[in-house]
């Protein structure tokens, strides 16, 4: 037997409950990990829907005092994750909860690797670079997309070189993910729909990404029949309850898959106009989405045959080519018509942006598990297609 050491797979997951209500358990496993102050981490949109509230009564019903920071942008900034963690020493809090989309979740992350080390958040870009347990982490989704609360994943914004950095640990993984459908009824068609295509492109990416393996795939490619035949649907209805307990969960499973395969191009170039430009990652990822995969598509064609059947495209007889152009225009098309029809010259990138842009998407970890190896000029490539 010959044992190849590459061919090893760890999948890394938190402990998840899943269903309608579960945030409701949220005092409970506050309580198991010996909370008696939590810092609670949100963002003023979801205060606003109240679901921040309704968290503190949970928490104050069960005798845990709690301290609210809702002091993030929607790309967590360096400084914010700063604050949020002197207010966690201050507070002398001892558990972290948040809820929020991806955002509140990457900060909270980002002040629970601050509150243990006491050193600047910018310390711990990287693999593997953190030393001390964060404290105990709950998070709750606000939506059905980024999946922070499942994954390996802290993404902070760095405005001083207008980056996004990336801080890949078990440490990140939550404690506990508590995934509410009901939770995700107070977002808006529009941001459903941004979301929504981020969990598609997550489990596109992981699906053909060199970290692939047996333990991810059945997650991504379940993530993208959901999202292929739910998506649509749940724009046009977000009050469908079961719609959006699908999206809820394929959401969930690309998140294990990509967390645990890692992801692509689209991710590094989309990381890198965040950064640039503060636009919403979802909208970045779906507006390169069908360019990474004309890119990609040669050096993984049985794998992007494999994603087209899971978006029901009857692939049987079907050259390559035909494949690669059935795949790219049922993408697009559900991009229109989920409302996501923006490119990026409307968002104020410009040609002189891209060099800028490339430099830093082919730093950003996820290049490297991309299918298909990626030169600076390759990157430009596709950011131009997509202008």
């Amino acid at each position: 037997m010959s044992h190849d050491i590459s061919a090893l797979r760890k999948f890394v997951s938190p402990e998840i409950v899943f269903g309608a209500g579960s945030r409701r358990s949220v005092a409970n496993f506050a309580s198991n990990f010996g909370a008696r102050h939590v810092l609670l981490v949100s963002d003023p949109g979801v205060a606003a829907a109240g679901w921040v509230g309704e968290v503190v009564s949970l928490l104050t019903e069960a005798g845990i005092q709690s301290t609210v920071f809702t002091n993030v942008s929607p790309n967590p900034k360096v400084d914010e994750v700063m604050a949020g963690a002197e207010l966690y020493r201050s507070s002398d809090c001892d558990v972290i909860v948040a809820i929020g989309g991806g955002s509140p979740m990457d900060c909270a992350k980002g002040i629970g690797i601050v509150a243990t080390h006491g050193r600047s958040i910018l310390e711990f870009e990287g693999v593997d670079t953190i030393t001390n347990p964060p404290p105990p982490l709950i998070l709750i989704p606000t939506t059905a997309g980024t999946s922070a609360d499942v994954s390996q994943f802290a993404i902070i914004s760095d405005p001083n070189r207008r980056f996004k950095f990336s801080i890949i640990s078990k440490a990140v993984v939550p404690d506990v993910s508590l995934i509410d459908p009901e939770v995700t009824e107070t977002m808006d068609a529009y941001l459903t729909a941004c979301t929504g295509v981020d969990a598609l492109v997550h489990a596109i990416e992981a699906f053909v990404s060199t970290g692939s393996g047996p333990l991810t795939d059945t997650h991504a490619l379940e993530a993208i029949r959901l999202i292929n035949r739910n998506l649509e649907p749940l724009v046009a209805n977000t009050a469908d309850p079961y719609l959006r307990e699908q999206i809820m969960l394929a959401s969930m499973q690309a998140g294990l898959a990509f967390s645990n395969a890692i992801l692509g191009a689209v991710h590094a170039m989309s990381h890198s106009l965040g950064g640039f430009l503060d636009l919403p990652h979802g909208l970045c990822n779906a507006l390169l989405l069908e360019h990474v995969v004309a890119y990609n598509f040669p050096s993984a064609e049985d794998r992007f045959r494999r994603v087209a059947e899971a978006m029901d495209i009857d692939t049987r007889g079907m050259g390559k080519q035909e494949i690669k152009k059935r795949l790219m225009s049922r993408i697009i098309d559900l991009k229109q018509k989920v409302g996501l029809e923006a490119r990026l010259a409307q968002l104020g990138v410009t040609t002189s942006d891209i060099p800028y842009l490339s430099g830093y998407a082919l730093q950003d970890p996820c290049i490297l598990t991309n299918p298909r190896k990626s030169s600076l000029r390759d990157v430009q490539v596709v950011y131009e297609e997509a202008l």
